[in-house]
């Protein structure tokens, strides 16, 4: 079926109305690439917000092992979407896109730019695209799928989603406790696979022109910074950080407690905690944080909105000036 071609004046029309949107600006990239400052940098330029799209960095007390932007930072320029829940609360991205939607509305109403930061692709991409199909959780079903998985192990549920939606469960891995069972929930819930559901892809559909950037550096640097990184998380006192944490219910939170360092840290603290033990934890974080920052090189590769930077190519002051261009002069 062929698409209808807009005449010359829909097309200059539609083009009047793509300029009247409002512009938000998307700095994605791999931990330890450098967001956060550079978020910073382009908000004091601009006039700019920062709207946090980090699926962990809701959660209150959770700053070391996350990297939350600091105290500091934060009085420099307001950030939204940072720990607006407690470890009590199951956070999803359900939950997060209609956050993030309103602050918009928020930030915009100020007449002051929204910047997108973060490194979680999936919830970048409902951002970008809207959030995706499927039934409502119900807590009945939520809850006895959760009772499955404690009785059962996570191993026989993964299972069971390997058998049932191959595909889908091709995309997480065991350790994804809550994707395992929200997919197993949709599919009780529709008799549908989680992969028979449309992936968003309606852009043109969105109230916003988002400029949108993938900040990175090549391997060979970015996993050093990232190993720094974690030996500096750890003096800062994760472990400590992890500890107060597991007082508050942080096993309780299956996604929350799987994050990336802080699943570490747990199995850490369960150990009889030698030597050995805390060589072997620090060896996994590293572990565990670079192949994260690999998945998030993969995702992004996928999304054909994002233009790519090159943090060994460009200074931090290069970066800035290359985005501040582009937002302020450029029309697609």
């Amino acid at each position: 079926m062929k698409t209808a071609l807009l005449s010359p004046s829909s097309q200059k029309k539609k083009i009047l109305l793509e300029k009247r949107k409002k512009r938000i600006l998307v700095i994605a990239g791999p931990t330890a690439s450098g967001k956060t400052s550079l978020s910073i940098a382009l908000a004091s330029a601009l006039g700019g917000e920062v709207v946090s799209a980090d699926s962990v960095q809701v959660y209150q007390g959770m700053d070391i092992g996350t990297a939350k932007a600091s105290p500091e930072q934060r009085a420099l320029v307001s950030h939204h979407l940072l720990d607006v829940c407690d470890l009590s609360m199951n956070y999803n991205v359900a939950m997060f896109y209609e956050s993030a939607q309103n602050a918009f509305k928020e930030i915009v109403l100020r007449e002051n730019v929204p910047i997108v930061v973060g490194g979680s692709g999936f919830y970048v991409h409902t951002l970008l695209y809207g959030p995706p199909d499927g039934p409502p959780s119900v807590p009945e079903i939520r809850a006895s799928l959760e009772k499955q998985m404690e009785d059962l192990g996570t191993d026989v549920l993964y299972e069971r989603l390997q058998l049932f939606d191959p595909v889908y469960a091709a995309t997480i891995s065991v350790r994804d406790q809550h994707k395992i069972i929200r997919a197993l929930e949709i599919m009780t819930l529709s008799e549908k696979r989680v992969s028979d559901f449309s992936k968003p892809g309606k852009l043109q559909e969105q109230a916003y022109d988002f400029r949108c950037w993938f900040i990175y550096y090549r391997r060979e640097k970015l996993y050093p910074r990232i190993e720094e990184r974690c030996d500096a998380m750890i003096q800062q006192g994760f472990l400590e950080e992890v500890r107060d944490l597991e007082h508050q219910g942080l096993r309780k939170n299956g996604a929350a407690a799987q994050a990336i360092g802080y699943r570490q840290a747990l199995e850490f603290l369960e150990s009889p905690q030698t030597e050995a033990d805390r060589e072997r934890f620090i060896a996994e974080f590293k572990t565990a944080s670079r192949r994260f920052a690999k998945r998030q090189f993969t995702w992004f590769r996928n999304e054909p909105l994002f233009r790519w930077l090159d943090c060994d190519e460009h200074s931090p002051e290069r970066l800035k000036e290359i985005i501040l261009q582009d937002f302020e002069h450029n029309d697609f």
